[in-house]
């Protein structure tokens, strides 16, 4: 004989729907914290700060998932509540991340301005190859670099490397003279006397140039803290200083490892009044870390950001020797008078 299933009795009908409501709940709120934890500013805690880095990957894994939900609806109907909850969180996931891929420079670029070429390479505790970064700027011509993770160390191999080229050198650290705890900027001798500020209220200094070619317009260097545990309260203060540039009264670009993705509500909070660069280009799902994994498996945490009014013309991911990142090279337009 073939077994059968006892009947459902009227009172078991709602005790089911009741048991699969609960479920659907309990499972919306793991989708929501593993996908949109910026959304309820969970990323604001570890381990969803680390987690959000990776949105777009989980996002693309999640619709995935969708898509199987959806295909057992077929057969168990059950099914359906959490293919649609991974639906919607999927689709709101989308919409945050989709529009970083689309190019929006062009109708927004100044019809005429300055032109202003941005390097921007953490040095992975001074160990990057000094001869490859070399060759990168005597080749790509960028009118200012900013380094991270380097200190005294690299400064004296880079210097007389890029001081032929034309390039003029300053290093501020954490008071250590560690590595990891510096920031080197060249600035190219065609901007003139350029001013260097050095600061160093943050556990991995800023540095900040004006004056010269630069005019009104302030260039900083800067490399927050990474949110690893029992460093996220820092890393949120460090970003936050970002909003004293992107909310001032003069142009600004900001340039550096920031440890953190447009994902990141910290991070998003602390630049309005900027835009990044990639995004401009539709460029923003570019890995820069870690630099041994392919382009589309790791988040883009170095940055350039500029103020309203300074459009990115291009944007490139360029792998050099030696560091854990990659550098990124973007050229600018900032309005006339900037």
């Amino acid at each position: 004989m073939t077994p059968t299933q006892p009947p459902q009795t009227p009172s078991s009908r709602p005790r089911r729907r009741y048991g699969l409501a609960i479920a659907a709940a309990l499972f919306a709120l793991i989708a929501v914290a593993l996908v949109l934890p910026d959304v309820v500013r969970l990323d604001r805690i570890s381990p969803f700060s680390q987690l959000v880095a990776f949105r777009p990957l989980i996002a693309a894994a999640a619709a995935v998932l969708a898509v199987v939900l959806g295909l057992l609806t077929i057969r168990f109907h059950g099914a359906w509540p959490f293919a649609a909850v991974l639906g919607v969180v999927v689709a709101v996931a989308a919409v945050l991340v989709v529009p970083r891929t689309i190019n929006t420079a062009t109708s927004s670029a100044p019809e005429q301005g300055r032109q202003y070429t941005v390097l921007a390479f953490n040095a992975y505790f001074g160990r990057a190859d000094a001869n490859a970064l070399t060759e990168v700027i005597r080749t790509q011509r960028p009118d200012i670099v900013a380094l991270a993770e380097s200190g005294p160390k690299f400064r004296d191999r880079i210097a007389p490397l890029v001081q032929p080229l034309g390039y003029r050198t300053l290093t501020i650290d954490d008071g250590r003279g560690s590595e990891v705890g510096g920031m080197t900027a060249l600035a190219a001798s065609r901007l003139g006397d350029v001013k260097a500020s050095r600061a160093s209220d943050t556990p991995f200094p800023y540095v900040e140039l004006g004056g010269g070619e630069l005019g009104e317009l302030s260039f900083v260097g800067v490399h927050p803290v990474p949110p690893v545990p029992g460093r996220v309260p820092q890393w949120r203060a460090d970003l936050a200083a970002l909003s004293r540039w992107c909310s001032g009264d003069t142009p600004a670009i900001i340039a550096g490892d920031l440890n953190a993705t447009l994902d990141h509500s910290v991070l998003r909070e602390a630049i309005q009044g900027c835009s990044d660069a990639a995004a401009q280009q539709g460029a923003s799902l570019v890995a820069t870390w870690p630099s041994n994994q392919p382009r589309w498996l790791g988040p883009q945490i170095d940055h350039v950001l500029v103020t309203e009014g300074i459009t990115a013309q291009s944007f490139d991911v360029i792998d050099i020797p030696g560091s854990d990142h990659r550098a990124i090279l973007t050229r600018l337009t900032a309005p006339a008078g900037s």
